[in-house]
């Protein structure tokens, strides 16, 4: 008897541990429906997934990094630098003040292979210094932060107005963007689509390829893979430059999304990001995660800001609450490792 009721009691207390931000957040979202009902609707369910969209794809790329027992501080400014080379290509021809004086609107597909290839540069950087550098990820991401946000503020000061934000986009990229299928009266967001297609490729690339396996394995004990034949500088970088893809059209589907693009642009990207990633069970000890997992934990961080804008929570308030999530979560990630050593 006595047997049974300590086995009960430990798995109980591995559910609770592997569950409790689960179940924190759930009840958080539980007490909001309460103070207003109104949250629940498909309309607000929609636009949730809506503004969920490009994080999903920051966190796809992000998650990887993690995986390999890193991260990436840099994500945010990436972002911004990306998304203002894609604003700054696809201002609409009748506007004034727009940065390139194109007489016809530029095909899409370039501003989104300037949006990846600038994305690329830096994490390419980001990659090579800790496959062949050795250096942690957390001490080469923090540079290339800081040389992405000094690009970006070039750039976008290079205009002949100064500083002002590049914005009015032709109508083609808008509707390419924020555009949405009708069906039988609802409308799908083309952005929640582009957002499940990378989810499907990404899921494909974890776990049925070379790459995918090579990582978790480098992830939970480089030396180990390194002995077993495994090109660990190659997949580090396979990696970092899959993530700079998903960065680069990120970033050129959040230009669209938010309508223009300034200095700012990105702040704070990569902590939604890698929160997303940790609460979706993706361990910082490196080698494991999954992308269902990364998906839930974005669309929780999502639904929780969305609800707390919804019941006009003061926004400064938003980012202690968000702050003290974060550290709950590395928290609960630090007692798994320190329970399965």
């Amino acid at each position: 008897m006595e047997k049974t009721t300590k086995w009960d009691s430990k798995k109980i207390s591995e559910f609770l541990l592997n569950y409790a931000l689960y179940i924190i957040l759930g009840l958080m979202l539980i007490v909001i429906i309460c103070v207003n009902p109104k949250f629940l609707s498909v309309s607000n369910f929609t636009k949730i997934l809506t503004q969920a969209s490009t994080r999903i794809i920051l966190a796809l790329g992000v998650a990887g990094m993690i995986v390999l027992a890193g991260t990436d501080l840099s994500v945010g400014r990436i972002v911004g630098c990306s998304a203002a080379v894609t604003a700054s290509l696809v201002q609409a021809t009748t506007y004034g003040s727009r940065m390139y004086q194109f007489e016809k609107d530029l095909p899409l597909i370039v501003p989104l292979l300037a949006s990846i290839a600038v994305a690329m540069v830096f994490c390419v950087i980001n990659g090579f210094g800790v496959a062949k550098l050795h250096l942690h990820a957390f001490i080469i991401s923090l540079g290339t932060q800081l040389i992405a946000f000094g690009c970006t503020c070039i750039y976008i000061n290079s205009q002949g107005g100064g500083a002002q934000a590049l914005s009015t986009f032709n109508a083609k990229f808008n509707n390419f963007v924020t555009g949405s299928f009708n069906i039988g009266g609802f409308k799908l967001p083309y952005l929640i689509i582009y957002a499940t297609i990378a989810v499907v490729i990404m899921y494909i690339v974890w776990n049925k390829t070379t790459l995918g396996k090579n990582m978790f394995a480098i992830g939970g004990n480089t030396e180990a893979a390194a002995v077993s034949g495994v090109n660990v500088a190659k997949n580090i970088m396979g990696v970092y430059i899959i993530a700079g893809v998903l960065y680069g059209v990120a970033s050129f589907l959040e230009a669209g999304r938010i309508g223009s693009v300034n200095t700012g642009t990105g702040l704070n990207y990569d902590l939604d990001a890698i929160s997303g990633c940790v609460i979706g069970g993706v361990s910082f000890s490196g080698g494991v995660g999954t992308i269902p997992g990364v998906v839930i934990g974005v669309v929780i961080l999502q639904v929780i800001t969305y609800a707390f804008n919804f019941l006009g929570i003061d926004p400064y308030l938003q980012y202690i609450i968000r702050g003290f999530i974060i550290i709950l979560a590395v928290s609960i990630d630090v007692r798994k490792y320190i329970a399965k050593k």
